[in-house]
């Protein structure tokens, strides 16, 4: 079938909230390319929202999943577990940088699954129930995650109530106004005025925002939050769904700041576009729950293993880290030239490759029109590119980090010639 056959039948049998961003349908890919259902080549710059840090279909990534395919698909690991579960986990509690020595896993499917459960294990352990989050906030679209989640429009308008014991706060954004002596004092202000310290579980929040516009937190902010949490004896979650496995020049964007949290939750490239997600933490912490009281039916499916071993693998054999790094400071560059030529080019910004830059009208406000406006002439030629942000007015880049160079440099002269046609 061909792009409008399969256009009418989505309408027809798809429901309304599950809306794409183009008509089109991916027939196949390859690294930062895919071919639509019309034979149309379009140049990806959202790598499935962050999911194919390592490209459509990479051959160590496939030919893993394969292999396994001929051993085992399936098991439900709460019946029986499997090799690649255990040998994940360890992988992952080696890998991941929160507060040990002895570190523990729970493998799960999504990222706002690995996000409901993290504030289950921060609430087992801690007696407590309360939590805070930040305003810009993105961690997945359940109930618990939509509570947890800033932004109204798309995600939470046609669902309330949320669930109760949730309390936000600003995230630092000297951009926007806000200083991080402002957001944790907000904080201090919520233990005054809302919920008291001794009932607060967890603190969660994303070392880089994803859909908040891929702000910043600062190792001073992280660090001054870690001793926050440790004044008293609250736990710190932070959610890597988005930044993870290598999209800022580290495998985990708290690595640039040194700073341990007591949780941490992973999904999206882990396994480079299987369904998988992970909550890796203090073994103690996620050992507060009892026997059964965590898991799903698909939760740590070999096949999704199997392609989250081959990520690691990958990462350490073609130096992605390194890739990363390089790939951040040429968009650093660009950007920098764009600024200087667009007057709505402002405030760019980057962590390894993940980066992005906002669009502003004539006084500097937020410009949400011109993004759109951006995002579909870049669509018109033929560039996959995706709008975030709190105000709806930020670009992100989520290129495949092994995309090729002239790929990539196609890529950007199609963005170059989107903010030509604002002029």
């Amino acid at each position: 079938m061909n792009n409008a056959q399969l256009e009418t039948l989505k309408k027809k049998y798809v429901a309304r909230g599950a809306a794409t961003a183009t008509p089109q349908s991916a027939d196949t890919a390859l690294n930062a390319e895919i071919w639509d259902a019309d034979g149309t080549r379009w140049i990806d710059f959202a790598g499935g929202i962050g999911v194919l840090n390592l490209g459509h279909r990479h051959p160590k990534i496939v030919a893993a999943v394969k292999a396994q395919l001929d051993k085992l698909m399936h098991t439900a690991a709460g019946v029986m577990s499997h090799p690649l579960y255990v040998e994940l986990s360890q992988k992952l509690c080696e890998l991941t940088p929160v507060r040990g020595p002895e570190r523990k896993a729970l493998l799960m499917n999504s990222g706002a699954e690995a996000v409901e459960n993290a504030i289950k294990i921060a609430r087992a352990a801690t007696g407590r129930s309360g939590v805070i989050t930040f305003d810009g906030a993105f961690h997945g679209r359940t109930m618990m995650t939509m509570a947890l989640t800033g932004k109204v429009v798309p995600y939470k308008g046609d669902f309330g109530p949320m669930p109760g014991d949730v309390y936000r706060a600003p995230y630092p954004n000297e951009k926007h106004g806000i200083s991080e002596e402002q957001s944790l004092n907000a904080i201090r202000t919520l233990f005054k005025t809302d919920i008291p310290a001794s009932r607060t579980a967890a603190i969660i929040l994303e070392p880089v925002q994803g859909e908040g516009g891929f702000y910043i937190a600062s190792p001073s902010f992280l660090t001054a939050l870690r001793e926050l949490c440790d004044e008293h004896g609250i736990l710190l979650i932070a959610d890597e769904v988005q930044s993870g496995f290598a999209r800022t020049g580290k495998l985990f964007a708290m690595e640039h700041s040194g700073v341990e949290a007591d949780i941490m939750t992973m999904a999206k490239s882990l396994a480079n576009g299987m369904p998988l997600s992970a909550v890796v933490g203090t073994a103690e912490v996620m050992d507060a729950s009892g026997p059964g009281s965590l898991g799903g039916t698909y939760g740590g499916n070999a096949l999704s293993c199997a392609a989250a071993l081959a990520v690691i693998d990958v990462i350490r054999e073609e130096n992605i880290l390194e890739r990363s790094t390089q790939m951040g400071e040429l968009l650093a560059a660009r950007f920098a030239k764009w600024e200087e030529r667009f007057a709505h080019v402002a405030h760019p910004r980057n962590q390894g490759s993940m980066a992005a830059f906002e669009l502003v009208d004539a006084d500097g406000k937020p410009d949400p029109a011109a993004t759109a406006a951006v995002c579909a002439k870049a669509k018109e030629l033929g560039l996959i590119l995706l709008s975030c942000g709190f105000y709806s007015n930020t670009i992100r880049i989520l290129v495949p980090l092994t995309v090729e160079p002239e790929v990539l440099e196609e890529g950007l002269a199609i963005i170059e010639q989107a903010l030509e046609s604002l002029a």
